[in-house]
């Protein structure tokens, strides 16, 4: 269930990542909304699945979808 969730916050990851370039300096409303809570949602689901799996695999794990799909 950990991969799961680590596999998930990942792919949060990107939509955060690109909604932050899309928000326009947080002047887009949408934009920045949608920022704000998978940003939330990608950290809480990394924390949540390091509970169970290595800090450092966790880590390079969901750097790695999310900069691949980004």
């Amino acid at each position: 269930m950990a991969w799961l969730i680590l596999v998930a916050s990942g792919v949060l990851e990107a939509v955060w990542a690109t909604a932050l370039g899309r928000s326009e300096g947080f002047t887009r409303l949408v934009p920045s909304v949608v920022f704000g809570t998978t940003c939330a949602a990608s950290m809480v689901g990394l924390a949540i699945a390091m509970r169970s799996l290595p800090i450092g695999t966790s880590y390079a794990v969901w750097v790695g979808i999310g900069a691949s799909l980004t």
